[in-house]
């Protein structure tokens, strides 16, 4: 039987070194004070220039990120890989609106291709379309508001950098996931991916949507998304998650006077969420999945689908994926068991990846019972190796 709670596996892949620095980091982003007055302190040190770069690189920066750069993450790459799991590389800059950091983002994840295309350790590439476009120009399009005509020019060279990506990436046969976001912007994002999966996905499925199922619309979308890929005989490509904007979902609702699209609560989150995984699972032959959950019941759920579809652990089509620093505890077990899993390995410069860190510590604080337990797995897994080791000092 599968279990998560084999702490020997989950943290296989951690020296004595290793957990006694992500317990204490946990132990410190558990205090809600702690993560406010932390990323206010961050965010004025790193202005002015202050060293504090070495501190963070040596504690949430090495629990969360594989590096400042590709080459850095080839330690992680390979760390992971010893374990049957797969790196999937994010460059995880994030808010910038000049062409020039755009362009770059482009060619970052075009690099990103090139470092996947003959390293199986490496099962996807993802990238961001706000990486590659200004977030005012994605709500204006999305809203279907009239562009000027130097809007017009913009947005098409954001639909040629998402093109080149998704075009290399269909050459070198290298599978891209495209990130979802904000609802006011993620209509335009939805008609990239879906153009782009109708380019590229006729044999097979390759370029990835992303559906947040912790919208309420998001299942009902999933299904029109497969009704309309069959009626352009292309496959769907569908990476799962719940969502990570709530907060700022929930708080625009109220700021603009309409209906929040965030479930009312968890459990309707969750069980559209299981429903997306079984709707895939049904259609397997015509749907690749990507589950990104750091829920136990759900990484279970998807196993016993499989089961009860007679479907291997190791179909190409089926792959289970957490957070680099995260859920250890499901991703090494499944890994273990021999299902396909990947970890979201973010990079890029430590002052350009703070706002993905900080929300990293904002996550582990806000979500029930996340870093209890975090901690109580390291802990589990911190007395299993002292009784170990006292064995060894008796004999």
């Amino acid at each position: 039987m599968l279990s998560f709670n084999n702490t020997k596996v989950s943290f296989s892949g951690k020296t004595d070194k290793d957990l006694f620095r992500s317990y204490w980091l946990f132990k410190f982003i558990s205090y809600n004070w702690f993560v406010s007055m932390g990323k206010g302190l961050t965010t004025f040190a790193l202005k002015l220039n202050l060293p504090i770069k070495r501190i963070i690189k040596a504690t949430v920066f090495k629990q969360f990120c594989g590096g400042e750069d590709i080459k850095e993450c080839d330690k992680t790459v390979i760390d992971l890989s010893k374990h049957n799991i797969g790196t999937i590389l994010d460059y995880s800059v994030e808010g910038k609106e000049a062409e020039e950091d755009l362009d770059r983002c482009t060619t970052e994840t075009l690099a990103n291709v090139e470092r996947a295309k003959a390293d199986t350790n490496i099962p996807f590439c993802v990238f961001k379309v706000t990486g590659l476009a200004r977030m005012a120009l994605l709500e204006k399009v999305s809203a279907k508001e009239t562009l000027t005509e130097e809007e017009q020019k913009e947005f098409a060279r954001v639909r040629n950098r998402v093109a080149a990506i998704c075009k290399s990436a269909y050459e070198k046969n290298v599978p891209m996931f495209i990130d979802a976001e904000h609802s006011w912007i993620q209509d335009s994002i939805d008609d990239l991916a879906n153009e782009m999966m109708a380019m590229y996905n006729t044999e097979k499925p390759l370029i990835y949507n992303t559906y947040q199922l912790y919208r309420k619309d998001r299942l009902a979308y999933l299904k029109a998304s497969f009704d309309n890929a069959l009626k352009g005989n292309y496959y769907i490509g569908a990476k799962l998650v719940r969502g990570a904007y709530m907060e700022k979902e929930r708080a625009r609702a109220v700021d603009k006077g309409y209906p929040s699209l965030i479930h009312d609560t968890k459990a309707d989150t969750d069980k559209d969420y299981d429903e997306a995984m079984s709707f895939c699972v049904d259609h397997i032959d015509r749907i690749a999945i990507c589950a990104g959950t750091h829920n136990e019941d759900s990484s279970l759920a998807l196993v016993q689908m499989m089961e009860k579809k007679g479907i291997k652990a190791q179909n190409k089509n089926i792959y289970f994926s957490q957070l680099l620093g995260m859920s250890d505890h499901i991703s090494y077990n499944l890994a273990e068991a021999g299902y396909n899993v990947s970890k979201y390995v973010p990079y890029g410069p430590i002052k350009e990846v703070m706002p993905y860190l900080i929300r990293r510590a904002q996550e582990n604080t806000s979500v029930k019972g996340q870093t209890g337990r975090e901690l109580g797995l390291i802990m589990k897994e911190k007395d299993r190796r002292a009784s170990v080791a006292l064995t060894l000092v008796k004999k």
